[in-house]
């Protein structure tokens, strides 16, 4: 089971986040984000052991995605861009991102050579936080990977998309936030008692 609160930029918001069960928590690599984060930043904000700490990437060279996990202590690359089985790296997990949309075809990603899926709703221009949920039963339950579903989830809605996708792990980031990059830590707190609930049914 896996719980992610994304958008981390703060020592204040990781601490709330892991207290209310979250067992992992994402930085935001990707430099045109409102919620970019400096590796060095994300490196000084502590997380309790058996948290996984997970970069967002946006079409970075592996080399670099490696740097970056190092200085950071990222356990996961999660990619957002185009990036190709060759560009994935080596020395970490891998979360492949894909944008959900009208014509999706899960099929397709059947033997990605990734960790897991994470499915994000539809945000034309943008790469992570787009606050937008998508159609949940696209998702396959019997799906050979584990999915992850982000998109526009939070308290009022991460149960019954729960129920439809039955995913590995949720991940929430815009719908919990006071501004960007700044978490409303009682929307976070709803968002993550009601995922574990859910993800225990």
């Amino acid at each position: 089971m896996t719980i992610k609160i994304c958008g981390i930029t703060n020592p204040e918001d990781a601490f709330a986040a892991t207290a209310a069960g979250a067992t992992a928590i994402g930085f935001n690599f990707y430099p045109r984000s409102p919620r970019y984060i400096a590796p060095q930043r994300a490196a000084e904000i502590a997380t309790p052991a058996g948290v996984r700490r997970v970069g967002v990437f946006v079409d970075e060279p592996p080399a670099r995605v490696e740097e970056i996990a190092r200085i950071a202590r990222l356990d996961v690359a999660q990619l957002h861009g185009d990036e190709r089985p060759e560009d994935y790296p080596a020395a970490l997990a891998v979360w492949k991102a894909l944008r959900v949309t009208e014509n999706f075809d899960l099929a397709r990603y059947a033997e990605c050579a990734v960790e897991a899926l994470l499915l994000d709703g539809p945000a034309p221009g943008m790469y992570g936080g787009g606050g937008m949920a998508f159609d949940w039963s696209k998702c396959g339950a019997c799906f050979s990977l584990p999915i992850i579903l982000a998109g526009g989830l939070d308290a009022s809605n991460v149960a019954r998309a729960v129920a439809i996708a039955h995913p590995w792990g949720v991940d929430a980031c815009s719908r919990i936030e006071a501004a960007p990059g700044k978490k409303d830590h009682k929307k976070m707190t709803e968002f993550l008692q009601a995922a574990r609930e859910a993800l225990r049914a």
